[in-house]
């Protein structure tokens, strides 16, 4: 699932943002100040796009902004204002925001704006070939897969499930919809094949194999990675 963070300190106007957004089915982390984001923004490397209100006390939506681009140019940024003054915009954009919307906005607005960022984050990672899941970075140009700075020697089948639960998060997938996403619908094998390749992926990414940390198992139904 996709994580998006939203700073809001108006409770009301906050529960309304995470509402929508968890029934458009995102992943979404509040925060209620600047410093609060920031520390949360540390803790979850795996956020695709912020929701940042201009106006805080103590460390405002700008200055949380500025920091998240000094060290991260691919998270989406939609400034949240109750202002419509030009100026606001120009400096949040400047600042290095991708987006700004005007308080009252719609549910529908909302959710198109979030995913039209998912989007390009998503192409932004795509172009720069690599999907980042931490502990692992997967480099789609040359098909490798580094945990911690260690190279690991993946087969072709083991790197396109692993390429396939990157792209999928906390999302459960069935054993035929995996056979289907990385043989093919034209494969008519049998679905043991991927509980044998997703096996020999444990025994190369986890820790400890019998008991997964990242490629879990849905009983009865399929497989899931958790980010």
């Amino acid at each position: 699932m996709k994580k998006v963070l939203v700073l809001e300190n108006e409770s009301s106007i906050r529960s309304f943002i995470v509402i929508n957004l968890r029934r458009a089915g995102y992943d979404v982390i509040e925060a209620e100040s600047g410093e609060e984001a920031l520390e949360k923004l540390q803790q979850n490397p795996d956020i695709r796009v912020a929701l940042l209100d201009i106006m805080l006390p103590g460390i405002d939506g700008f200055e949380v902004c500025r920091r998240i681009r000094a060290t991260n140019l691919r998270i989406g940024i939609i400034m949240l204002t109750a202002r419509s003054q030009e100026m606001d915009k120009v400096t949040g954009l400047m600042t290095g925001a991708d987006d700004y919307v005007t308080k009252p906005f719609s549910p529908a607005e909302l959710t198109a704006r979030v995913d039209a960022l998912m989007r390009r984050s998503g192409m932004a990672e795509e172009m720069s070939g690599q999907l980042t899941q931490p502990p692992f970075v997967l480099n789609t140009r040359n098909r490798t897969l580094e945990k911690d700075g260690r190279r690991i020697k993946l087969t072709q089948m083991e790197y396109a499930i692993m390429k396939m639960f990157m792209e999928n998060p906390g999302k459960a997938l069935s054993r035929e919809e995996i056979l289907d996403l990385v043989w093919g619908r034209d494969y008519f094998g049998e679905l043991k094949i991927v509980d044998v390749n997703i096996r020999r992926l444990r025994l190369k990414i986890e820790d400890n194999a019998t008991n997964p940390t990242y490629i879990t198992t849905v009983w009865g139904y399929g497989y899931k990675w958790d980010a």
